[in-house]
């Protein structure tokens, strides 16, 4: 899978945003841990359906009570989904989480999948969750907020633990330092395939997302406390998982900030 995470969005309501009831347990431990059970309460299993099962192919992230953050390329038009909230283990029930029928989903309209530019996507729960101890959305971060280099953000999802390996059961989360774009531009890094719209994190051979983290969030915590979602899992090297000088490539949520706004109000 993975090995990281990040942050959140505005919402009213008797749970804040980014506010989990069960903190998570965050460490500078290199490599991907278990998480707490329900402390990043807003990350959701994107599910599809095939021959009458339903199975794994990406993570968001909730940032209100209908609608998810997730990546472009998760999304294929002839595709059923579901987003599968309040999770811990995917292979047991578990009180507290809730499947909920895909209603429509947004692809950024200049989503390019030959540059991967404007990976990011949006979709309205067919019905909107009342937030409680397992269920809580994240903050969005200020619009055209950039992390500072080395940032502290944690990267969660039930990707491959390593590359070709297997999809987690249980959600990860993992610690991805914040790479500058100054140095995740240079040649011997991502080079020009990363632009100022995307953050870079981690890179250092041992620490990456994987398969299966695809649109899940970059974790990070605000001036306040609360968690943000600055980060959307886009990309990464197709050598490994865990490539040095490599970082995971995430979607940056504040440059989408006004589309974002555009699109929920929208519908």
């Amino acid at each position: 899978m993975m090995k990281f995470v990040v942050l959140a969005v505005l919402f009213v309501g008797a749970y804040g945003c980014g506010l989990p009831t069960y903190p998570p347990i965050i460490t500078r431990v290199v490599g991907g841990v278990d998480v707490r059970p329900h402390s990043w309460p807003w990350q959701i299993s994107l599910q599809y359906s095939s021959g009458g099962s339903w199975y794994h192919t990406c993570g968001g992230s909730l940032i209100s009570d209908q609608w998810v953050l997730t990546a472009a390329h998760c999304i294929s038009s002839s595709r059923t989904y579901r987003v599968y909230l309040g999770k811990h283990n995917l292979k047991e029930e578990e009180n507290g989480s809730a499947a909920i029928t895909a209603g429509k989903t947004i692809v950024h309209e200049d989503w390019n999948s030959f540059t991967i530019r404007n990976d990011i996507a949006l979709i309205k729960l067919e019905s909107p969750v009342t937030p409680n101890d397992t269920i809580t959305p994240t903050c969005l971060p200020a619009d055209g907020h950039v992390l500072p280099h080395n940032a502290p953000c944690y990267v969660t999802g039930w990707g491959r633990l390593y590359t070709n390996g297997p999809l987690a059961d249980i959600l990860q989360q993992a610690l991805l330092p914040v790479v500058d774009y100054a140095t995740c531009s240079k040649s011997d890094w991502w080079g020009s395939q990363v632009t100022q719209n995307m953050v870079c994190a981690g890179g250092d051979g041992v620490v990456a997302g994987c398969n299966g983290d695809s649109g899940g969030p970059l974790n990070c915590a605000g001036s306040d406390g609360a968690w943000e979602v600055h980060g959307i899992v886009s990309f990464g090297s197709g050598l490994s998982c865990n490539y040095n000088k490599k970082p995971t490539v995430f979607t940056r949520v504040s440059a989408y900030i006004d589309w974002i706004s555009k699109n929920m109000a929208s519908y």
